[in-house]
């Protein structure tokens, strides 16, 4: 497989008022991340965070009809206020899943009294990275990223 950022990346940047140690703790306190990481009005049913390289992730959304989605995956980089790197072509303990979708990589970086918050979506195929723009990356993103500074501020 060739890897081509064009083709096979979306990202979403944007300058949150609020320190980076406060925006890490809501993407790895998974009672803080049940409150910002689906737009509204979905939810987060479930969300386990065992927050270490390795360690496996289980995020189950939550449609207005009740339908439940879950997001099992792994941590493959954890850098603590600085960055989270997970992904879904495993499950727990290193399972291949049997449809990989696509690898995250969060970075938190002070920008004065600011937090640059860059998020990337890194898909396997171009298919997928279409298929995750036209269920609309940017517009769901922006609205957790939104969601997630205004919690960060309250804490």
């Amino acid at each position: 497989m060739n890897f081509k950022p064009k083709t096979h990346e979306l990202s979403l940047t944007r300058l949150l008022d609020a320190p980076r140690e406060k925006l890490f703790r809501c993407w790895t306190d998974a009672e803080l991340l049940k409150q910002w990481f689906v737009p509204n009005p979905w939810t987060i049913a479930r969300a386990e965070l065992d927050v270490r390289p390795g360690g496996s992730t289980l995020i189950v959304m939550k449609n207005p009809e009740g339908d439940e989605f879950p997001n099992p995956g792994i941590y493959l980089e954890i850098v603590e206020n600085e960055k989270i790197v997970l992904t879904d072509a495993y499950t727990s303990a290193w399972v291949p899943s049997a449809k990989p979708f696509m690898t995250a990589i969060i970075t938190f970086t002070d920008e004065g009294d600011k937090t640059r918050y860059t998020a990337i979506a890194r898909h396997w195929s171009e298919e997928d990275r279409k298929a995750h723009k036209e269920m609309g990356f940017h517009e769901g993103w922006g609205i957790c990223a939104d969601q997630l500074e205004k919690l960060a501020q309250s804490l």
